[in-house]
């Protein structure tokens, strides 16, 4: 039943006088209101407002992947950190609920045999193959390193992070559905960066309160959830948002305002270009407040070849953005630390290059599949650098990173070819092209950071394979219009909310 006809059942109950069903709508009315307050007073607040709106997001995934989706974009982007304010063994993740109800729903709509057959992209064999070495690598780290129930949790959710691209490439089949989950995205990184610099502005007592807050959902609470360079209180703040840490908050910005980019040039945006223009500001602005440097680098070369190659009406607005951001107070301490990043003084840059070598002691050891997820066999090693691949050589040996090379490899040549076909002035191009742009700084970014394949950090893993998976799709897009005789017509883009709306119904 859906909510119209629920709708129509609860009026006609009390229209006509049916005092039994208006008996059972007046209790599960003070039974909501009972519950409520008791969360109010025995759990907090903010539970109980999350309740009402947790509950009818539940009913509206069980109809589709899209709102699955939608959920997953959510919560990877505002409250990644978050888990239930209960233990089952372990306390769930909002991110474990998002991934697995969107899991079993597109599994049930696939066991359905009379709804469609699966669709593969030519680059779901290379990613099966990296989940396949990353099982073998997990399996083979079990002979040195006992298996807890954590470890194995956390690698279950890489492993759901990784497939998602196969899910989005399987249910995004038309533009309405692309679109709409394009939406979501800019709307949630929008805000993602307004929350952060909202935050990073205000007195640090009261930010510390209203980031505590979120300890319900078993974040971390207390003056330590401010953030300084180096950790140092002395020296300059350094935003985080709800990400926690500032170069993982970083990391979201580069995903994020790459994607958004192509919007503001783009013949056919999804948004007006004066909104989209103030929303890459503000994740600009977020951005510089990090004091993330290998986020800034990879944000750089993200958007290079975009301004470069398609969209060259992007470079005015890019250096009148980059000289406001200069004018900004803190311009100035970033430039010199940046300076001091590249000179290898600082003390975060000395200490990667003793992760550096640290790491490739570790693959000269163990070349082949590494040292799984579990544990380093050796008391002379351990496992952790900042640097995706060097972790990831780490966790699944040379085979590991030659997988995800030669995936990504596949991932360009898939999307660099239907960039020369796609339709100039169709809306699947910006998001193409944003796609590309952003996982292209999320992989130069990767080289500083560690963040996008780490099982402390699954909702990184998962965003990550979101956008590739979003770009994925829109090449099968594209390549698809380009086959149909009779492409489908642009109409008038609707309003960006019902876009949304309808895109979960297709």
């Amino acid at each position: 039943m859906n909510a119209r006809a629920l709708y129509r059942s609860l009026r006609v109950a009390f229209l006509v006088g049916d005092r039994r069903a208006a008996l059972l709508v007046a209790l599960l009315a003070v039974g909501l209101v009972l519950m409520t307050a008791a969360l109010i007073v025995l759990v907090s607040p903010i539970v109980a407002l999350a309740l009402p709106f947790a509950a009818v997001l539940f009913l509206f995934m069980l109809r589709t992947p899209q709102w699955g989706l939608y959920a997953v974009v959510g919560v990877t982007i505002l409250l990644p950190f978050a888990a239930f304010p209960f233990s089952i063994g372990f306390k769930p993740t909002f991110l474990d609920a998002a991934l697995g109800l969107t899991f079993f729903v597109w599994f049930m709509r696939l066991a359905n045999g009379n709804i469609r057959r699966l669709r593969l992209s030519p680059l779901a064999p290379a990613v099966l193959a990296f989940i396949g070495v990353a099982i073998v690598a997990f399996i083979g780290g079990l002979q040195h390193a006992p298996l807890d129930k954590n470890t194995l949790r956390r690698f279950g959710e890489l492993l759901l992070g990784i497939m998602l691209f196969l899910v989005i490439v399987d249910h995004v089949r038309t533009r309405r559905q692309l679109e709409g989950l394009a939406l979501v995205i800019i709307f949630c990184g929008a805000l993602a960066a307004f929350i952060g610099v909202a935050l990073y502005v205000l007195p640090d007592g009261l930010e510390a309160r209203i980031l505590s807050m979120l300890s319900v959902f078993d974040y971390p609470s207390g003056a330590g959830v401010i953030r300084y360079i180096e950790d140092n209180p002395a020296l300059a703040q350094r935003a985080t948002g709800t990400s926690v840490d500032p170069n993982v908050y970083g990391g979201l910005l580069i995903l994020i305002t790459a994607f958004t980019a192509p919007q503001l040039a783009a013949e056919r945006p999804l948004l007006p270009r004066w909104l989209t223009a103030i929303f890459l500001l503000v994740m600009g602005l977020a951005m510089v407040l990090t004091f993330s440097r290998g986020a800034m680098v990879g944000l750089v070369v993200a958007l290079t070849p975009l301004m470069l190659v398609r969209y060259r009406r992007l470079i005015p607005y890019a250096i009148a953005a980059g000289l406001l951001l200069l004018l900004l107070p803190q311009a100035q301490g970033y430039v010199d630390r940046f300076i001091a990043g590249l000179r290898g003084e600082d003390l975060a840059t000395q200490m990667r290059f003793g992760e550096y070598k640290d790491a490739l002691r570790l693959i000269r050891r163990y070349p082949w599949f590494g040292v799984g997820f579990s544990g380093s066999p050796d008391i002379d090693l351990y496992i952790g650098v900042s640097s995706m691949y060097l972790l990831m050589a780490e966790f699944m040996g040379l085979l590991g990173l030659g997988a995800f090379l030669a995936t990504m490899g596949g991932f360009y040549w898939l999307g660099v070819k239907s960039l020369r076909i796609v339709r100039r002035g169709s809306t699947l191009e910006p998001i193409l092209f944003g796609a590309l742009s952003a996982v292209l700084g999320a992989m130069f970014g990767g080289i500083f950071d560690h963040y996008f394949f780490n099982i402390a950090f699954p909702h990184s893993v998962a965003l990550y394979w979101l956008f590739v998976g979003v770009g994925t799709a829109a090449a099968l897009l594209a390549r698809e219009e380009r086959q149909n005789e009779a492409p489908e017509e642009d109409t008038p883009m609707p309003n960006p909310f019902k876009l949304i709306w309808d895109a979960a119904q297709v």
